[in-house]
Parts: C-alpha cells; structure tokens; sequence
C-alpha cells in the first residue's frame, strides 16, 4: 500500500500544472510551472537548445531539457550549506554554443573563514556532467557564518564578469577595501582582475559598499545595475559606476533591525545616492531589465524578485531614476528568488516556496 501511494504522488507530480492567470497593467498574463519538485532553487539560466539549469542551494544543480527531461549533473564544486550560503548563480556563456562554457558561483570554506568563489566549467555533450572545473576568483575574507554572500554572475559585454559579493554580515568591512566583503569585482573570463584600478584596492574590486546584492544585470546600454538588500528599509537598486562608493553602513534609507539609526544619515560627500529604494523592505533578489520583445510597454522596465512580499516588483524610468509602477502577484510569485527574460521574450522566475520555475507569457 505505501508503494502504491509513493507512486500516486510521483505520477501527481509529474502532471502539468495548469495555467494561471496573473493580473498586470498590460491585462492578464499566463502563468505556468516549467519544473516543480525543487529545493531552494537560487539561480537559473537558458541554454540555446531550449533547455535551462537551475541551482538548488543545497548544492545540485539540475539540468531541464526542452524535450521535458531532467536531470542533476554530477562535478558540481563542494559548497558551505549553512544559512544563506551554498551553491548559487549560474550564468551560461555568450559562445555556449561552441565552448561549453558555464560559470558558477557558491559559498566555499575559505580556511577557518567562508565566502564566495567564482568557477569556470564544461558542460559535457551530454549535458550530464560539468567537466574542467576551473576556480576563477575566491573572496578574500576573515568573515565566518552563514550570511549575506551575494553571489550574482553577470558577463559584460566585453566577456569580463561582474561578480556580486555581500559584507558577510561584518558590515564596517563594506567600506575596507583591502577585503572583498561589501563589493562588486570584475574578473577576466579566462581568471585575473580587472578592476576599477583603486589605490590601495584589490585588483578586481570594481565597486565597494554594498551590504548584500543579489541581483544584478546589464541595461541596454552595457551598464550594470543591482539590487540589494537593506536592513529595515533601504533596499536598493544602484547603477555601478566604476570604482564607486554605495555608502554601507555610513548612510541608508533605513534602519538597523533594532530600530537604531545606521551610519551618518542618508547623504555624505563622495557616497552614491541609489536610483530607487524601498521602504519598508521588500528583500530584492533576481534583477531583470526587460528587452520589450512581447511587451513593448514594459521597453526598458526593471523587474525585482522580492523575498518578503511575495511578488514582482516592476520599475520604470522616471527622469534620472526609478518608480514603482506595479507589483505582479499571484500564488506563484511566493519567494522569487531569480527572474529572467527567456530568448522569445517570456519572463521566467523562481519561486523558493513553490520550488517551482515558472513562465509568464501573453494570455491568448
């Protein structure tokens, strides 16, 4: 009889789930479940096969091909499962095509410290399987427990790779840049610095004083752009600029978690004011500008994950910065923890709680 109901639940499982109608300022859009089953999902990128990977946090990643199988590939890195660490962006390669190339990010013990490592790998022909493995960039840093390891890959235009690295909770740190806690880096593909060139820096800092940024991609322009979380208040979503200051701890909009005022205020000299925040917090995660493919209104729109209220944030361009225009939300949108434009223009995003991967596409 157990057996029996094990395989009710796995054929159940298996089913495909209908689609959902999710209320826009565009109309009604289709929500679908592209894979369920997950845990923790954290990062997901598309294949030019029509295929996806997704990571799971614990440490699989898993591999969906567009004919509907899937499977975990084997020679994934070991990574710190603790807290907020463990295995965390993937970003496939511009030239996948010909090289193979994937690129991950994960929570590593770094000696008696942990942090965030940078890998290059194969995917074998296959797909089963990730081959060569190669550490590209680990953050330098005392810091040990399970928080704020940033972890977002982004490859520029130029094929460097921006890599987003939280303060680990040591917060002070974010404005030390002799460390990698609190910064953005820029590394050259094949492994190397390439950063913004600061006196006295690490060679592959790009930008510093950030508290934990875990979205991150590039406009239409080439630019970066972030999001990342505040402490009570003072989300944020900055455009980098090279070699900047973002200010953490010494000014935020927001408050510490006991209710006492962080740093300075909100403004000082030589510190960068954000494009757009929140408050109160909304704990952004995936970061997506929208190309307008099949929503030309949205041209050029920010969409944020957030981790608190259950939906998609959506941000227009309003003179020099950023409004909220919209929050999508359905009982999908639970956690988002990524969200992406798919090659035909769909959103996709997951859904931590869900431990699902969905598509948003017209509801036709």
């Amino acid at each position: 009889m157990r057996l029996i109901t094990l395989l009710l639940l796995a054929l159940l499982a298996a089913r495909p789930v209908a689609a959902q109608i999710l209320g826009s300022s565009l109309g009604p859009l289709r929500v679908e479940a592209m894979a369920t089953g997950l845990s923790e999902p954290w990062g997901l990128a598309f294949l030019p096969d029509g295929g996806f990977l997704v990571t799971e946090r614990g440490g699989s990643l898993r591999h969906f091909r567009a004919d509907g199988r899937d499977q975990r590939v084997m020679g994934v890195p070991g990574v710190f499962a603790s807290g907020q660490g463990g295995l965390l962006d993937i970003a496939v390669a511009r030239d996948f095509a010909t090289s193979r190339i994937v690129f991950v990010s994960y929570a590593a013990r770094l000696g008696r410290a942990q942090g965030t490592v940078l890998a290059r790998a194969r995917l074998s022909g296959d797909g089963t399987r990730l081959q060569d493995v190669e550490e590209l960039f680990r953050m330098t840093t005392s810091s040990t427990g399970g928080r704020h390891f940033g972890g977002r890959i982004v490859e520029a235009q130029d094929g460097t790779l921006f890599l987003t690295l939280g303060e680990r909770g040591d917060m002070d740190l974010a404005q030390v840049t002799g460390n990698h806690n609190g910064t953005i880096v820029r590394i050259n593909p094949g492994g190397g610095a390439a950063g913004a060139g600061l006196p006295g820096a690490l060679p592959d800092i790009w930008s510093y004083g950030h508290r934990n940024p875990q979205g991150a991609a590039l406009d239409a322009a080439g630019q970066l752009w972030v999001a990342e979380h505040g402490a009570r208040g003072g989300d944020e979503v900055n455009l980098i600029r090279r070699g900047a200051n973002y200010g953490w701890p010494v000014i935020a909009y927001g408050r510490h978690y006991s209710g006492l005022k962080i740093g300075e205020g909100t403004h000082k000299a030589g510190m960068q004011q954000p494009d757009f925040y929140w408050d109160p917090s909304i704990a952004p995660s995936g970061l997506m500008i929208y190309s307008g493919r099949l929503w030309p209104d949205w041209r050029g729109d920010f969409f944020v994950g957030s981790l608190k209220f259950d939906m998609i944030s959506r941000l227009e361009r309003k003179g020099s910065g950023l409004v909220e225009a919209e929050r999508l939300q359905s009982r999908e949108t639970a956690r988002v923890r990524d969200i992406r434009e798919a090659p035909d223009g769909t959103i996709w995003f997951l859904s931590v709680d869900k431990g699902a991967v969905y598509r948003i596409s017209p509801a036709q």
